[in-house]
């Protein structure tokens, strides 16, 4: 009997069930009254009862079965085979070799255990999933960034492709997209990583993604539905196996926790049908890391200032101390990206000095071309006024780190505009909330700030990194700048 394709089964019964938790079965030995295949089955075979009406889906771990030789082979296949046959199973294995070895596995996994899909490491490449992939009634669930500490030594190291510089595990993501020609491939990515997972989703829009790490490991239902969940509701399937199997009632944790799944995934697509961001708290968490970073790299100074505007600020944000923080310089290149990824253009121009080294990362992060107006012409040599390689007619987005009166970016406009360079948009770290946009809207430059400054007084207010008096001189200053 022909199967329809995993995905189709998986969705229907999402639909079906209005559940999107996948129990995991992990018959620890510890918590196995004797250390037996027998006993492994066991445990399994309650949860699954227990639990099957509740389940979008059951993960069995190979591990915890194969430490017990064939036998312990006989007890997964039995596991597998007590699952009702509407209820789809993953076979957590990680397999992953050479072409004629993964065909092996593939075979292991779908014909001789009889599982629904399978969890593949692609470490060896494409090749190595083919097997796998030839199976279009069976689903595979790439690891793409995995829910363990350990994950960031390899997945978050950075390599140079087509889209710049990326981590390891977006580069998984977007090879995925050439790899599911059958759609029949997923991903696994962490509950433990809301960041990772939000980015992931941005990139493979439609991919189910298996996402461990909920309870024991710490993951949040909420934050990962916000990253994770796909705009239909569906797509994301939260795991849970200590959360439920060390528990006094497993079908009373599994039932309160899918209570929470089916409230929180509710409130998501109502704020989305109100046309609100689906992931909130991104916003909240980029703001964070910027003003701890900030302060921790000391850019923030209170006081009485004279800016190059000519006003008197009892606030100073100087940013060209980054260079002597390496972290802090890449966290605050990292966050132009989405901005920048929203914008049509051939070139970036950052504008001297502060947002040259925030641009040299920019540029290489995302790939895109970096040239720099001087503040004095050569009176030697070339004489440029504008370093790098470029060609007339070229659009270019002006790059900078504050924004308080727009007169600086005016001034770069002018010179790369003399050069022939067109110039629609500049972007900012902080936006000083002193009148830029207006000044470049009159233009017809388009202006994007990272943050603002009033954003980043509310966190240090929230969290008392600043003592109040400070603040209150800062906020007077921008009301009284804005009246």
């Amino acid at each position: 009997m022909n199967k329809a394709p995993f995905f189709d089964r998986l969705e229907e019964r999402a639909r079906q069930t209005g559940s999107l938790l996948c129990v995991g079965l992990d018959p620890h030995p510890a918590d196995l009254p004797k250390a037996s295949a027998q006993a492994a089955r066991d445990h399994c075979l309650r949860l699954i009862e227990a639990t099957a009406d509740l389940a979008l889906a059951f993960k069995p771990n190979a591990a915890f079965f194969e430490l017990y030789a064939e036998e312990g082979v006989a007890a997964l296949r039995q596991v597998i085979a007590a699952v009702p046959q509407d209820v789809p199973v993953i076979l957590d294995a990680k397999r992953g070799d050479i072409d004629v070895s993964a065909a092996a596995y593939a075979r292991a996994a779908f014909e001789a255990l009889g599982a629904d899909a399978v969890t593949v490491s692609p470490y060896l490449g494409g090749d190595a999933l083919a097997p796998f992939l030839e199976y279009p009634a069976h689903g595979i669930f790439l690891l793409c960034k995995t829910s363990n500490a350990g994950s960031s030594d390899l997945q978050d190291l950075r390599a140079l492709g087509q889209h710049g510089w990326q981590p390891i595990y977006e580069h998984v993501a977007r090879l995925a997209q050439t790899w599911n020609t059958n759609c029949n491939l997923g991903l696994v990515v962490g509950a433990t990583h809301p960041q990772a997972l939000r980015r992931v989703r941005s990139l493979a829009p439609d991919l189910w993604m298996l996402t461990p790490g909920v309870g024991a490991q710490g993951g949040d239902v909420r934050l990962a539905l916000q990253a994770g969940l796909r705009r239909d509701g569906l797509g994301l399937l939260l795991t849970v196996s200590r959360g439920l199997s060390r528990t006094r009632s497993p079908r009373q944790a599994a039932e309160d926790l899918l209570r929470v799944i089916q409230r929180e995934r509710a409130t998501i697509l109502s704020s989305l049908s109100a046309r609100q961001e689906i992931v909130p708290f991104q916003s909240a968490e980029r703001i964070s890391a910027l003003a701890e970073g900030l302060l921790e790299a000391g850019c923030v100074r209170f006081g009485q200032f004279t800016l190059k505007s000519g006003l008197v600020s009892p606030i100073y944000i100087d940013l060209r101390r980054l260079v002597s923080s390496p972290s802090q310089l890449l966290q605050v290149a990292e966050t132009y990206l989405p901005v920048l990824r929203g914008l049509i253009f051939q070139r970036l121009a950052a504008l001297p000095y502060a947002a040259i080294p925030i641009g040299t990362i920019v540029s290489l992060l995302g790939g895109w071309p970096l040239i720099y107006p001087r503040k004095e012409v050569k009176a030697y040599g070339t004489r440029a006024e504008i370093e790098g390689d470029y060609s007339p007619g070229e659009q270019v987005v002006v790059l900078d780190d504050l924004a308080t009166t727009g007169e600086s970016k005016l001034e770069a406009l002018r010179k790369l505009t003399a050069a022939g360079l067109r110039v629609t948009d500049v972007v900012v770290l902080i936006d000083r909330q002193s009148g830029a946009a207006q000044a470049l809207s009159q233009q017809g430059i388009g202006f994007h700030a990272v943050v603002t400054l009033t954003q980043l007084l509310d966190y240090w207010e929230q969290y008392g990194k600043v003592p109040a008096d400070q603040l209150a001189a800062a906020r007077a200053f921008l009301h009284a700048d804005a009246a």
